[in-house]
């Protein structure tokens, strides 16, 4: 297996500058996707140069009316006790992802059930994809929502994008989208209705990637703080590293106080 890195993982977003130390990366098309409107440090940063970058990134955030500020930072390294006393200080909340590959054949095979139904989305099923993305992203708000719908579409006739849908006794129950870049197939935006949850869909899901590639690497990124990177582990995912991020989200970045 080819060892990935973060690196192999898409940004969507223009790197807009970039020196020794960043990568700032913005997204008009869709300002309020924070994971595409950020700076990613390339090494960790003193707090002066955090500082600075911080102000930098205020600034153009507020000409666009963004009310977020978010960074990365270099993986499987963790700011030290000086940065962190700044980021609590000012209100930033600290956490961090993880990266997890597998070559297909290691995948767990799912016991077949009749009553779920796997495929790659074409143009019947597109409504359907939406539809259920809607669902989902309506948590993070209407307008993301909204912007979520115009990216898909977008991303449906790029052949770098693979839409997948699963049905549950005809109806749909779960969404992936799967990005392919030659011997890396990234799994993204996995996730199943509520009201299916716990009947092996996301199981499903994946064991469709695993068939249709199975000369790839499959890699993908989980919440180091929440439960999906245990299934990933029973699933016999392999851990590659983590990367620590922090981000605050304030209605009045320009208000004083604000960072």
């Amino acid at each position: 297996m080819k060892k990935p890195t973060f690196q192999d993982i898409e940004t969507i977003g223009y790197v807009i500058e970039e020196n020794d130390q960043y990568r700032h990366y913005h997204y008009p098309e869709m300002l309020i996707r924070y994971d595409s409107n950020f700076i990613e440090f390339k090494q960790m940063p003193s707090l002066g140069d955090f500082k600075q970058a911080e102000e930098l990134l205020k600034e153009l955030h507020l000409q666009y009316n963004q009310t977020h500020l978010k960074f990365e930072f270099p993986e499987n390294e963790k700011p030290g006790p000086v940065l962190q006393e700044y980021f609590e200080d000012h209100s930033y909340d600290i956490g961090f992802t993880e990266l997890y590959a597998i070559q297909p054949k290691e995948f767990p095979v799912q016991q077949q059930n009749p009553d779920i139904r796997v495929s790659e989305v074409t143009d019947s099923h597109l409504n359907d994809f939406i539809n259920l993305q809607y669902e989902t992203d309506k948590e993070n708000g209407e307008t993301f929502a909204n912007e979520k719908v115009k990216l898909n579409k977008k991303q449906f006739v790029d052949d770098q994008y693979m839409k997948v849908i699963a049905y549950y006794k005809g109806e749909p129950a779960g969404t992936m989208n799967v990005i392919l870049s030659g011997e890396i197939v990234e799994i993204d935006d996995l996730a199943v209705r509520k009201s299916h949850q716990r009947k092996g869909i996301g199981g499903h899901l994946q064991q469709f990637v695993m068939d249709k590639y199975p000369g790839q690497t499959i890699i993908l990124v989980a919440d180091g703080e929440d439960t999906p990177r245990e299934m990933y582990q029973r699933q016999n995912y392999q851990y590659f590293g983590f990367k620590y991020e922090v981000q605050r989200i304030d209605d009045c970045l320009a208000c004083e106080g604000a960072p």
